[in-house]
Formats: structure tokens, C-alpha cells, sequence
């Protein structure tokens, strides 16, 4: 079954613990003096609010009756010191990637959309520090930085589409966190429209600046509960002239292990990314999107392994050394080397589509965790076995260099009796390993109620007091990222907001 072929229901139906809270509702009024912010940049019917209502897998539904496209801080600033002023609720929204439902709204929130704040202010070609508006997509910077030897220092799958406030707001990860960190090592700071509507400024290009807290950081996975994220100062790494791609087929998990563990002997400072693709994954790739397995043998893993250095003929050698010793160690089954951009690109996507594969098959309940690397494909037996006697497909993924489990139950119509059983088990089971319930792509409504499996009491105490204090009436983004609790009306809002 196609997403298309399923009506999503409002999410307040498929998470009944959620209640509205104590917020104004949009009066027409309300929405004239706020399109008028925007200069008519404002939908309140059609296909624009329609799919601002709703996320890419077609999961969560909201009813916002308000979609505003501010181009500028300032219209951002007057649109969020009204709503706080008249007491509504607002969600800021960029690409609409999110996989956990964090960038829509669950009841009738006010979409504020950043797609139209989508310039470039500026670039240093010497620090490599760039500057831009939040709706820049992570592709258009890649393009500009390119064209200028340069590059971001992440690497994610939607970067047609997904923008870097918003991958800013999730903290997402991606690809090349083994040789970048995550989004808090690159950022340089961030300009931020706080609760009330005043600007808080933290954009600097300076890599070094010890002057009080490091503000920045609240908000880099806030999701958009503390402000919206209006500017962006990252740093961004210069292009490597070397760069090549291990595409491999492993005939066991025990041999990823030992493949993962050599190429950090071998290959060291020129490792960009270790991603790890199971065979379901690519008979997916095959049935769904038409993408023949570019190995010449069909093989249980596959293993991609990306380089970037400074000299071709270092890294090459490098590669042949450990290539050498896979094979002499019958580590792989099959390999393929690549060093040329267009055919890189193309193994590539047998990573990155694999998201569309899977959508393509029916509902996918798409989980984001990190467990030891030993343990990485445990858990699919684990909830295979849980799930018996009639189990859904399940099909893992992911980002095998930081452990980063990207897991999948597909089924074919929306289940929340399934997705239940499934999370409760599984959140269990991470929490034994010493795992994380969110990698990388947010808490969002999905799984806020869960957070307790991997942040203790103390720790999530301390962000709702953080919560308060940016944002005492409840109004951004609610009913993510902090967990319900009972839905008693306390000074205008409802608990389960705080």
C-alpha cells in the first residue's frame, strides 16, 4: 500500500494521552493581522497548508488553520510577539523532514514556514565560516560552497528539500559525523526569535569564543521549543581533492565488526563516512525504485566506506592496502572502488533512497537509535521475536560508524497497537544495552514520552525548567520533545505541555 492510498488520521487520535492546551484558538481576525505581517505570504486553505498539516511519511496530522511565510527576522519577530501576546500557539517549520513528528502541528498551531528566508549573507574563503538564513536548503549551500572549494560538514539524505534551521533544531547527524562531529562541533552560532518575540543574537564567525554560556547549544535540538532559528554561522571545511568509496558485500556480521574496527587502523584520518545497508534494504532498492545491486553478488551486508583526503596517490594506496586485506582475509564477498564524482554519486544513493524504498512499500514506523556496534542488528531479532507471531517487515539501516541504528517496522495501514508493542519492548532493550532512543532525528511527539529510557529524572526536571524560562506560556512548538504528564490546566497551560 502507497501513502497515498491511506488517510492519516489527526494525531490527537493515534496519541490520546495528548491533550490541547490552554491556548487561544485563531479568530479571522487574528489571521489578517498576521498574513499582514507576511505581506499576503499566507494560506489558510489549499494544498500549501495542507501539507504543512502533515509529515513526509504521512503519519502525523495536524489542523493548523494558519500557514505564514515570513522573509525576513523581523516578520518572524512581530509574527511570534503577537501570537505570544494573544496567547496561540505557533510551530516553526522548515523542509518538513522531520521522522518523528516534530515539525507539524498536532493541533491547530500556527505554521510558521522558513522557506522563503533562503539567503546566503555571507562566506570567508580563509575561515570557511558561512552565514545564512535558516531556509536554506542543505543542498543550495553545498552547491554555493563547492563552487568556492569548500563543503558542509554533514551529509544527510532529504538535502533537496531539508533545510538548516531545521537540521540545526534536530541536531541531525548523518554522514559524516565520524570525521566532523555532530552540529555542535561545526556551529558558530545562530540567530534566534525567542517566545516573546525579541531577537536574541548569537551569530559570530569566530571557531573561539569563551565569553559566558554557550547559549547556542539550547537550542541545537530544542526542536523548536525554545525559539525559532532564523540565522545560522557554521563552519565549513574545505573541499578534499581525494576522495574515493568502498562499496561492499560482507557475507557476515562478524566480519562488519572486524572490517570497521581495520579500516580505523587503516584508512584513519581519511575515513568520511561507514554506512551499513542490509539485504532487505537493497531488495527494496530493487522492487521500489528500480536500482539494480551494483555488486555481482547478492550478500547479507553492504558496506559503504567514503574517504576524503589531500593526495590521490596516498589515499589510493591506502585503499588497495586494506581492499588487499579484506580479500585475503575473505572478509567481503564482492567490491567495487570508486574515485569518479558521478559514479560516487550514484552509489550514494543506494544509501540515501532508501527511505523512499521503504515508503513506497506501505507505513513505515521509523525509529532512529544507537546501540553498540556488536549489538547493531540485535534488536531486529530481538522485536522480531516480540512481535510474533505475525511480525512486520523489519529492515535496518544506518550509520554504522557512531553505532546509529536506523530501524523500520513496515506495515501495510497505520497500526498504533503494533507501533506500541513494538516501542515499548524495544525502548527497554536499548536501555539495557546503554543505548540512546533518538540518534539524530529528534524526540519530536513520537517519542517524547519515552525520553525517561535514555535522560533520568534529574535531567529531564532540568529541561523543563530551561523550558520555563524561555518559554513560560507554552507556545512553541507544544506537545514535543517533553513528555505528557496529567492533563490538570496549570497557569494557562496544560502539564503535559511542560
Amino acid at each position: 500500500m502507497k501513502p497515498s492510498d491511506w488517510r492519516t488520521p489527526l494525531t490527537p487520535e493515534q496519541f490520546p494521552s495528548i491533550h490541547r492546551g490552554g491556548y487561544s484558538r485563531l479568530t479571522q481576525r487574528d489571521a489578517e493581522v498576521l498574513s499582514g505581517f507576511v505581506g499576503g505570504n499566507a494560506s489558510t486553505s489549499g494544498p500549501d497548508l495542507a501539507e504543512a498539516n502533515i509529515d513526509w511519511l504521512r503519519i502525523y496530522r495536524g489542523s493548523s488553520p494558519l500557514l505564514l511565510k515570513p522573509r525576513t527576522t523581523d516578520e518572524v519577530s512581530r509574527i511570534v510577539k503577537y501570537c505570544h501576546a494573544r496567547n496561540l500557539a505557533v510551530v516553526p517549520q522548515g523542509g518538513n523532514t522531520s521522522l518523528a513528528g516534530g515539525s507539524v502541528p498536532v493541533y491547530d498551531e500556527v505554521v510558521i514556514s522558513l522557506k522563503l528566508m533562503n539567503r546566503i549573507l555571507s562566506f570567508n574563503s580563509i575561515s570557511g565560516a558561512l552565514v545564512c538564513e535558516s531556509g536554506c536548503t542543505l543542498q543550495s549551500l553545498l552547491t554555493y560552497l563547492e563552487d568556492r572549494g569548500h563543503t558542509m560538514p554533514y551529509r544527510i539524505g532529504p538535502k533537496e528539500s531539508c533545510q538548516i534551521g531545521g537540521n540545526m533544531s534536530t541536531n541531525c547527524g548523518g554522514m559524516h559525523v565520524v570525521r566532523y562531529g555532530s552540529r555542535h562541533t561545526a556551529i558558530l552560532g545562530l540567530e534566534v526569535v525567542l517566545a516573546d518575540g525579541s531577537v536574541l543574537d548569537l551569530v559570530t564567525t569566530m571557531k573561539k569564543d569563551n565569553t559566558g554560556y554557550p547559549l547556542k547549544h539550547l537550542f541545537l535540538g530544542a526542536e523548536g521549543t525554545l525559539g525559532v532559528i532564523t540565522k545560522v554561522a557554521i563552519e565549513c571545511p574545505v573541499k578534499s581533492p581525494s576522495q574515493h568509496m568502498l562499496f561492499i558485500g560482507i557475507s557476515k556480521f562478524n566480519k562488519v565488526l572486524k572490517i570497521f574496527q581495520r579500516s580505523k587502523y587503516e584508512l584513519g584520518e581519511i575515513i568520511l563516512a561507514v554506512e551499513l545497508i542490509s539485504t532487505e534494504c537493497m531488495k527494496l532498492l530493487t522492487k521500489n525504485l528500480k536500482m539494480p545491486n551494483p555488486l555481482s553478488v547478492d550478500s547479507p551486508f553492504y558496506m559503504i566506506i567514503a574517504t576524503a583526503g589531500s593526495n590521490t596517490k596516498h589515499d589510493l594506496e591506502k585503499i588497495d592496502q586494506f581492499l588487499s586485506w579484506m580479500r585475503r582475509e575473505d572478509m567481503i564477498t564482492s567490491a567495487i572502488t570508486e574515485s569518479c564524482p558521478e559514479k560516487m554519486k550514484v552509489l550514494w544513493s543506494y544509501r540515501e533512497k532508501i527511505a523512499v524504498a521503504l515508503k513506497h512499500e506501505g507505513v513505515c514506523y521509523k525509529y532512529d537509535v544507537t546501540v553498540p556496534h556488536e549489538r547493531f542488528f540485535d534488536i531486529s531479532s530481538e522485536l522480531r521475536s516480540h512481535l510474533q507471531p505475525n511480525p512486520p517487515l523489519i529492515v535496518i539501516y544506518g550509520h554504522f560508524a557512531e553505532g546509529d541504528v536506523h530501524l523500520n517496522l513496515v506495515l501495510p495501514a497505520l497500526d498504533p497497537s503494533v507501533r506500541e508493542r513494538a516501542e515499548g519492548h524495544m525502548y527497554a532493550w536499548i536501555q539495557e544495552q546503554g543505548g540512546s532512543i533518538s540518534s539524530e532525528h529528534g524526540l519530536g511527539i513520537q517519542r517524547k514520552d519515552k525520553i525517561h529510557y535514555s535522560r533520568s529524572p534529574g535531567a529531564v526536571e532540568a529541561m523543563k525548567r530551561i523550558k520555563m524560562t524561555f518559554d513560560p506560556k507554552g507556545i512553541m512548538n507544544p506537545y514535543k520533545v517533553l513528555p505528557s504528564g496529567p492533563p490538570e490546566v496549570l497557569g494557562g497551560l496544560v502539564k503535559s505541555q511542560l
